[in-house]
């Protein structure tokens, strides 16, 4: 049999400094962003930082780790996905 990849689920967290900096980890994607906004994909649903100047300063697809920085206004989580349904079903529809 072939080696199976386990999925191992980041842990989410979100930590904010003083309104200018936002470290999150278990980011799985970016669906879009520009400097008012940043729409991403977490383990715990979709994300969207709201603000001005926004630029990422950090991007790691293997850890899940994103930074940015810039003049942070708002973050709203949004879940979208009906009850039951996996982060994967949703991905690979």
């Amino acid at each position: 049999m072939a080696d199976e990849k386990k999925l191992v689920k980041l842990p989410h967290n979100v930590i904010l400094e003083d309104r200018k900096l936002l470290n999150i980890t278990g980011v799985l994607d970016i669906d879009s962003f520009d400097e008012i906004c940043v729409n991403l994909l977490t383990d715990m649903g979709q994300l969207s930082v709201k603000g001005s100047d926004l630029h990422i300063n950090k991007l790691s697809v293997e850890t899940g780790e994103l930074i940015i920085e810039g003049d942070i206004h708002s973050l709203i989580y949004s879940d979208d996905m009906p009850k039951g349904t996996s982060l994967f079903s949703r991905i690979f529809r």
